[in-house]
């Protein structure tokens, strides 16, 4: 599972000019799921999302993760993550989850992160998204669990 993180001090995603996530302070989570993903890869991601401590703390140093400073999730599956760009122009998706295993996992993530406590939004999934975001710092990561 592939989870690209973005710390942002606002996003939103829109789905035909309506939105159907917003968050302020918080993460920016791109989800990819591949096929040999489980349940337990995805809590082990969350579990790494959440514990990451990359927010500033009163001396200005990386060092609180997205609870300690009230932050909340937007979850937008994205499966482009888990594309094999390494022969050709045109990217290969073979080991991409299919689309019903995907979304089972993607609300099984998403579930996760909300019974630890925190808030969270999602993006439509299987849908054409529109993703804004204002990326604070920039600060990206990309985690890649299996």
């Amino acid at each position: 599972m592939i989870g690209l993180i973005q710390r942002v001090t606002q996003a939103e995603v829109k789905v035909a000019q309506r939105s159907v996530g917003k968050i302020d302070n918080g993460f920016l989570v791109l989800l990819g799921i591949e096929k040999t993903d489980s349940p337990a890869i995805a809590e082990k991601l969350a579990d790494k999302i959440l514990a990451l401590r990359v927010f500033s703390d009163t001396d200005g140093k990386m060092n609180l993760n997205v609870k300690q400073v009230n932050g909340e999730l937007l979850i937008v599956s994205q499966f482009t993550l888990v594309a094999d760009t390494k022969k050709g122009n045109r990217p290969g998706f073979s080991s991409a989850a299919s689309p019903e295993d995907s979304k089972v996992l993607y609300e099984y993530f998403t579930q996760y992160c909300r019974d630890k406590a925190i808030h969270c939004e999602q993006g439509q999934f299987g849908a054409d998204m529109q993703v804004s975001l204002v990326n604070d710092g920039p600060v990206t990561f990309h985690l890649h669990i299996s």
